[in-house]
């Protein structure tokens, strides 16, 4: 099963700002999210906008940067505002760039109902499997061996977890420190696609 990343100017524009903030790993991290999620849907015959989909995953994280960090805002939050701008100079018109921005603030939620988004249901699915292994078991198997072929997860588990950590300390009321709470570390360190 191969999956077409789309090739727009959006696309290319926001894949050149997640290289230019990210970390390997992160950004490694940003392309799985995406065919993830784009392989899961094709299986399962879900529509939805790769446009859409492929800029949210690549601006996903950029509120973990040191760049677009802020000092209140859970960082998906931050990332949803980036997003937003983002969309703006793209051209995209204002409801477009509302949706880039809830996708992106959704893919933290525990479940994001498909048929009200599924965008971010897709973006929080493919997120929780790639950084906590949860449904690992629903990537299409040739898919997740060649992705993390292609796009290895480097240190992704120890730096995710500095940043997530680091995040729930100074914003103690974000989903971050909830995550946390929850065991999050625990979870990453178990991650099946670590192996």
């Amino acid at each position: 099963m191969r999956v077409d990343v789309p090739d727009t100017p959006a696309c290319r524009r926001s894949y050149e700002i997640a290289a230019e903030y990210h970390s390997p790993s992160l950004l490694n991290h940003s392309v799985r999210a995406y065919l993830f999620a784009a392989a899961y849907a094709d299986e399962r015959g879900i529509a939805f906008d790769a446009e859409l989909l492929y800029v949210a995953a690549m601006l996903h994280d950029l509120g973990l940067t040191r760049e677009f960090d802020n000092h209140s805002l859970g960082y998906e939050t931050a990332a949803g505002h980036v997003a937003w701008a983002f969309a703006a100079g793209a051209g995209w018109p204002v409801a477009r760039r509302e949706r880039v921005a809830e996708v992106i603030v959704r893919h933290m939620w525990a479940e994001v109902d498909l048929a009200e988004d599924p965008e971010g249901h897709l973006l929080e699915l493919s997120t929780a499997m790639d950084i906590s292994g949860r449904s690992t078991d629903l990537i299409p198997p040739a898919v997740r061996e060649e992705t993390l072929a292609r796009y290895p997860r480097l240190d992704l588990a120890a730096e995710f977890t500095a940043c997530v950590l680091d995040q729930g300390a100074r914003k103690p009321d974000s989903f971050a420190a909830g995550f946390v709470r929850s065991g999050i570390a625990d979870r990453i360190a178990a991650n099946p696609l670590n192996a």
